[in-house]
């Protein structure tokens, strides 16, 4: 049950996060950018691999433009970053 809470409690932090100005969303996303793997394994340890591919597909569907961008950058391009 404590998982399902931190999951709960990680998307509401995120969606507090994505209300923010774009300034002002850098700190805390990447620190939810890199608790969501993290997460993503423990529900696929407790709650199997279904639950762990939906967790990953809403990871996905909410970080696209981050992880775009980082995708870019680690392919040498210089995406530009909206102000």
């Amino acid at each position: 049950m404590t998982l399902l809470v931190l999951s709960a409690l990680w998307v509401i932090a995120a969606t507090i996060v994505a209300f923010l100005p774009m300034r002002s969303q850098y700190a805390p996303g990447i620190v939810l950018l890199f608790a969501a793997p993290v997460l993503i394994f423990f529900i696929g340890r407790e709650l199997g691999w279904l639950a762990a591919g939906l967790a990953l597909f809403a990871f996905l569907s909410m970080f696209r433009n981050p992880l775009r961008y980082f995708w870019k950058r680690a392919r040498g391009e210089r995406p530009e970053v909206p102000k």
